[in-house]
């Protein structure tokens, strides 16, 4: 592609937060935007936010979203002029771009040959070593044999990594510590590299322990300028899989940054190269040295926090260049202010070896004064079929301490229902020790967790603060004399008003919030009481004082089948505390046992004003049980059968919906 290349519409062959993200970028330059679709994703943020949009298949990425032909078929369908590929998918697909230029579209990005050259790694090397960058000890040659790897192999001596050539994000890596283990390791990365990427081929490499990985983002135009833009550090990775990153690379010696970032002009300007692209690298601090690992050429997953410290909008460069629009920098031009950091949010549980999770987000409440590249929303469905990572939080302070503290707190705001993410581990990672004193590297997350990592719960005094907010939740302020006046008010017993009782899961002891919100109290099962003073629950906030020292903390609550939650910031992180109301109790212990005539239940929703037996009495059939007051009426209501009272299910005080159980009785004939 040369000069000038007009196009109005661009059609975004990706999903999710990185479709939204390109469909911003194309807004901020007057293009308009189509979006491909699965069928899964049909009612997705990204499909509904798009000028047009297309469905190109089923769920299955081959049957959509790795569709070359189906994909071509929508770019001609709705008159776009030119296609951007995202990240993933057909991302470093070279044929895909080639495709693209065949049909007369402009790709956005840069040209197949280039693609292809870093595509594979022993190519990428190979240009690498003859562009004067520094690579790893080890072996690319063309002979794949058996013999010659092994051979390799013990030339090279462990540890090595056994890597695909194709591909990337861990597949067909294999670790050797032990020469023994060289034929296994070797086979098993040639079958998952074929089965991954279509291509067996592997080399050998010298493996450094407690290395980092660092990147330069560079960007090209079609008149032969390079530039970098800074460098990054993300060498928090969970099975070679990044997790959090940060820009620019911290803890790095001048001199090697320098380094780092001239070579990756160099490589990029001895390939042709064009539009965003990142060089990726190993630095051994132990050795001081760095080596080339691979080019992405594409737009990378982080390259907000390159954004964030250049004030450089990369996509809209990505499109500029794509027009044939010259870099309108220089490298003088390019300033660095500050640290920014990007936690990568997904929905997967770190505590069972990151396993996947699925099903409908009920609740997403994102921080607000930071960045949020999203994909999703509340009512969005998360499946199998894709990426586990929904969104990405970033941030920006002047220095390295401050990002990390903007990401814990707005990790600690971020409230979300329905589905399993991976916040609270990644807040554990952000407080490491390791990390805050840079002593973390690739390999290094069984470092900082020796133990595993488990979840963190809630404690009593949160889960009564919970309860409080529950309690706020059901029972709102009074808006009128009358509302004031209500039922419950006139029946309560003296010094409980607004009594009420609060289960968490499987626990037989409740949590009793008793008073006004003037004065609020709730005692916990453990006997512990907490007293709220001017209790308030406005704004999606729980707020108020305690021992005179007033507290406000994000608060949301929602129903979750037969059950409350309540998503509550606390020291430790957003808790989302499960709690059942009385009614709630009611309901579940009939579900489990009690039914029939020997149940006394509520005939409409009321307030117990009286129990007027105990466990163990004996009643006859008409005998009053509970003295109950709705509409503002007392109704005393009946033993159904005559028997011995088992169990009673309400308290004086309480509230209870209408058809709650209130006592279970057994008969008196048992036959």
């Amino acid at each position: 592609m040369a000069g000038e290349m007009s196009f109005a519409r661009v059609l975004i062959a990706n999903r999710g937060e990185i479709a939204r993200r390109i469909q911003r970028g194309c807004r901020k330059l007057g293009l308009e935007t189509v979006a491909v679709f699965s069928e899964a994703d049909r009612d997705t943020p990204f499909v509904a936010e798009a000028d047009h949009a297309v469905c190109i298949g089923g769920a299955a990425p081959a049957d959509s979203y790795l569709n070359l032909d189906a994909i071509l078929d929508a770019a001609h369908a709705t008159g776009a002029g030119a296609v951007h590929p995202g990240y993933g998918f057909l991302s470093e697909n070279a044929g895909f771009a080639a495709a693209v230029e065949a049909a007369g579209l402009v790709f956005i990005g840069p040209e197949a040959d280039g693609i292809a050259m870093m595509g594979s790694k022993i190519e990428a090397k190979a240009a690498a070593e003859k562009a004067g960058v520094p690579v790893l000890p080890g072996y690319r040659g063309a002979d794949q044999s058996d013999a010659r790897l092994l051979q390799e192999a013990q030339a090279l001596g462990t540890p090595f990594l056994v890597k695909a050539s194709a591909g990337g994000g861990g597949r067909g890596m294999r670790l050797v510590t032990d020469l023994d283990d060289a034929p296994e390791a070797i086979t098993s990365a040639r079958a998952e590299a074929k089965g991954a990427f279509g291509d067996a081929a592997v080399f050998l490499e010298r493996y450094a322990p407690r290395a980092r990985h660092v990147e330069v983002q560079v960007l090209g135009d079609n008149h032969g300028n390079v530039l970098h833009l800074g460098d990054r550090d993300c060498s928090l990775q969970r099975n070679h899989q990044k997790l959090i990153e940060e820009a620019p690379a911290a803890d790095l010696p001048d001199a090697v940054r320098n380094d780092m970032r001239d070579a990756a002009v160099r490589l990029a300007q001895s390939i042709g190269y064009r539009s965003a692209g990142t060089v990726e690298y190993l630095y051994d601090p132990a050795r001081g040295e760095y080596y080339f690992l691979e080019m992405n050429t594409r737009l990378q997953v982080e390259h907000p926090v390159t954004e964030a410290i250049t004030s450089i909008d990369l996509v809209e460069w990505q499109l500029r260049i794509a027009q044939g629009a010259p870099l309108a920098l220089t490298q003088s031009d390019v300033q660095f202010n500050g640290h920014a950091i990007e936690v990568r949010i997904a929905a997967e549980d770190p505590a069972e070896n990151f396993r996947p999770q699925t099903g409908q987000i009920t609740l997403w409440k994102p921080p607000v004064g930071v960045r949020l590249d999203g994909g999703v929303e509340t009512g969005s469905v998360v499946g199998h079929h894709y990426d586990s990572m929904l969104a990405k939080l970033i941030v920006h302070a002047p220095d390295r301490a401050g990002a990390i503290r903007q990401a814990v707190g707005a990790i600690d705001t971020f409230a979300v229902g329905g589905v399993g993410l991976n916040l609270s581990y990644q807040r554990a990672l952000l407080t490491h020790a390791d990390f805050q004193a840079f002593r973390h590297h690739t390999s290094g997350l069984a470092e900082m967790f020796p133990d595993g990592w488990t979840q963190p719960t809630a404690d009593t005094s949160d889960k009564g603060l919970a309860a409080m907010a529950l309690h706020l939740h059901l029972a709102p302020a009074a808006t009128s004399p009358w509302e004031s006046l209500g039922a419950w008010r006139l029946t309560t017993p003296a010094g409980r008003p607004g009594a009420a009782s609060y289960w968490g899961p499987s626990e037989d002891e409740p949590i009793r919030i008793s008073g006004t919100p003037a004065e609020l109290a709730a005692t916990l099962p453990d006997g512990q009481s907490i007293t709220v003073e001017t209790a308030a629950l406005t704004a999606e906030r729980l707020s108020g004082r305690i021992s005179d020292v007033p507290f406000s903390r994000i608060t949301h609550v929602e129903r979750i089948r037969d059950y409350w939650r309540i998503h509550l910031q606390t020291i430790s992180g957003m808790m989302a505390i499960d709690l059942r109301t009385l009614e709630d109790q009611h309901l579940q212990r009939a579900a489990d046992g009690p039914s029939g005539t020997d149940l006394l239940s509520a005939p409409m929703p009321g307030a117990v004003v009286e129990i007027r037996v105990a466990p163990g009495d004996t009643v006859a059939v008409g005998d009053t049980l509970v003295v109950l007051e709705a509409m503002k009426l007392l109704q005393s209501l009946p033993a159904p059968i005559a028997g011995e009272i088992a169990e009673i299910y309400c308290a004086p005080g309480d509230t209870v919906a209408g058809h709650a159980p209130l006592v279970k009785i057994d008969p008196k004939d048992k036959t």
